[in-house]
């Protein structure tokens, strides 16, 4: 599968950074930071649907922006409720 483009994770990344919350992709047994560049580099793959955990006292909102930066790069994410 065809990793992601450099221009989708980079902004990915600065999403993520803006907030406070942990934020984490669930891909298989394989868990991203993704507020870590280099992890979603080595990772991130255009093809494949996440599950995205956000945890945090912004958390509605982080999951919202991430949502919205994921679907903006024709990229498949779940927003999980846990």
């Amino acid at each position: 599968m065809p990793n992601a483009n450099n221009a989708a994770i980079v902004e990915i990344s600065q999403t993520a950074n803006k907030f406070r919350s942990s934020i984490v992709l669930q891909y298989d047994n394989k868990y991203i930071d993704v507020k870590s560049i280099l992890g979603l580099f080595t990772t991130l793959l255009a093809s494949g649907t996440y599950n995205l955990h956000v945890h945090g006292p912004d958390a509605d909102d982080a999951k919202k922006a991430m949502v919205e930066v994921f679907a903006k790069h024709n990229m498949t994410v779940n927003a999980v409720n846990d």
